[in-house]
């Protein structure tokens, strides 16, 4: 019986260990693999990206900084994101900090639903205010601009909320998959890192709504943080700055059933 006993418990050891033990190692295994990967790509910098395709996104954007009657490169510029529309559209500032409505783009993919990113994993487009912070020449994902979420509104509601883990590297990249990123396509994208390389990633700010304040009113659903409110009043006063580009409304969907004042 000893031996019976001792055998059970050595099977149970080893079963125990195969069930902590193997997965580990499989999720260290493909973390090497992934790392292998990405050192065989080619690594870039910058320059070596602008040097790609700097000329020929100049070519494509400029045209559109000669109707605005604007210098290209401009002085300074602002992305506003609208969710519900999936349309970012470019804005570039003159001499005077009068804010000229360049281009819009399509957003080829927005992960999660209209309202505020609250926790890493939800798969929410943050909504808000946000700075670039890096330029990312070799991203999975074509190039990218890293915004600076969370940014200081995020983390003071955070701590509210008693929330931590609120997720990181939200950024505008290219290709067409999002998961809490705003995917632009490779060409919009080249377009949107390289001027934010002229103009400097300082001077470039981003603005996430859930939807365009300047031809919508500001509204809250009930199941967003008391909060949200407070967040939709500031991106509407930010929004007010823009002169508004007509967008059709039809068919869009609804981001609350409760108006703010």
């Amino acid at each position: 019986m000893k031996k019976v006993f001792m055998g059970l418990l050595v099977l149970a050891l080893v079963a125990g260990l195969s069930y902590w033990f193997f997965p580990m190692t499989i999720q260290a295994g493909l973390k090497v693999i992934k790392t292998k990967l990405l050192d065989q790509r080619p690594h870039y910098n910058v320059a070596d990206r602008l040097n790609q395709f700097g000329d020929v996104a100049a070519e494509r954007l400029r045209p559109y900084f000669q109707q605005a009657k604007l210098d290209f490169p401009p002085l300074a510029l602002s992305l506003l994101a609208f969710k519900d529309t999936k349309r970012l559209e470019l804005y570039a500032s003159d001499a005077q900090g009068s804010w000229h409505f360049i281009r819009s783009y399509t957003i080829q993919a927005a992960s999660g639903v209209l309202g505020p990113k609250l926790r890493e994993g939800d798969k929410q487009v943050p909504e808000g205010i946000y700075q670039i912070e890096l330029l990312n020449p070799n991203s999975l994902y074509h190039v990218s601009l890293r915004l600076n979420y969370p940014n200081t509104f995020d983390q003071q509601m955070a701590v509210r909320d008693g929330r931590t883990q609120l997720g990181s590297d939200i950024m505008i990249h290219g290709k067409n998959v999002s998961i809490g990123c705003l995917a632009m396509g490779d060409e919009a994208a080249e377009e949107l890192f390289a001027l934010a390389a002229w103009v400097g990633t300082e001077q470039v700010k981003v603005v996430i709504a859930p939807t365009d304040f300047r031809i919508k009113p500001a509204s809250l659903s009930a199941n967003l943080p008391v909060w949200t409110e407070s967040l939709y009043q500031s991106l509407n006063v930010e929004l007010t700055q823009y002169p508004p580009v007509a967008a059709p409304l039809q068919g869009l969907p609804q981001v609350s059933t409760r108006h703010l004042n």
